[in-house]
């Protein structure tokens, strides 16, 4: 099973049908979108199972779609690019698992103190700057930039200091986590410091298996 991350290019007023998958995310990067009498603007997002149909607004919309899947879904009648794809162990795709979709915003100089998740994501960069440094290798990532964390390896992230950054994410994590912070911090000195970051929940889902 893996997790895939596609950025979808969708014309003024065009229906699209993704196909079925176990789980899915979608997030609103420009334009808006509506399906099943749902509107859904630009910055926000919406999880689902199974087969989605959307309309594109009148201006159009660029979406960035998570499908939880055994198989690429990139063909299409509309422009899709796929950004980056991660697997998800067999232990974890499974009923007593889920799917959110949620944003994580840092101030400038902001930080994610050294942590792990349970349970594997892909984030992709909608503002700012941020370097990850993760089992001894350090990225930087500008708008657009996507990674994948497959969750027990521990991670620390730096923001720029001149501007706010955010990411996108869709992760799979066990329902016991459900409403709650999936988030550890390595160090124990770390638990009780300030964090910087803030978060908004888009949504979650069961997996559809």
């Amino acid at each position: 099973m893996e997790l895939h991350l596609y950025e979808d290019i969708i014309a003024a007023g065009q229906k699209v049908t993704f196909s079925d998958t176990v789980a899915r995310a979608i997030y609103v990067t420009a334009g808006t979108i509506s399906t099943d009498g749902q509107d859904v603007a630009c910055d926000d997002g919406l999880v689902a199972d199974g087969p989605v149909t959307l309309v594109a607004g009148p201006e159009g919309a660029s979406l960035w779609r998570w499908d939880l899947s055994d198989a690429d879904q990139t063909a299409s009648s509309h422009r899709v690019a796929h950004k980056l794809s991660g697997p998800v162990s067999k232990k974890l795709a499974n009923s007593d698992s889920f799917l959110r979709l949620d944003s994580v915003a840092f101030p400038p100089a902001g930080t994610a103190m050294l942590h792990t998740h349970q349970g594997p994501g892909i984030r992709c960069l909608r503002e700012g700057h941020v370097r990850i440094d993760t089992e001894g290798s350090s990225t930087s990532y500008g708008p657009g930039g996507a990674w994948f964390e497959g969750g027990p390896e521990p991670v620390f992230l730096q923001a720029v200091e001149d501007i706010p950054s955010r990411f996108i994410r869709a992760m799979v994590l066990p329902k016991t986590l459900l409403g709650k912070s999936s988030i550890h911090y390595v160090n124990e000195e770390d638990r009780a410091k300030p964090k910087s970051q803030s978060y908004r929940n888009f949504g979650e889902i069961g997996l559809a298996l």
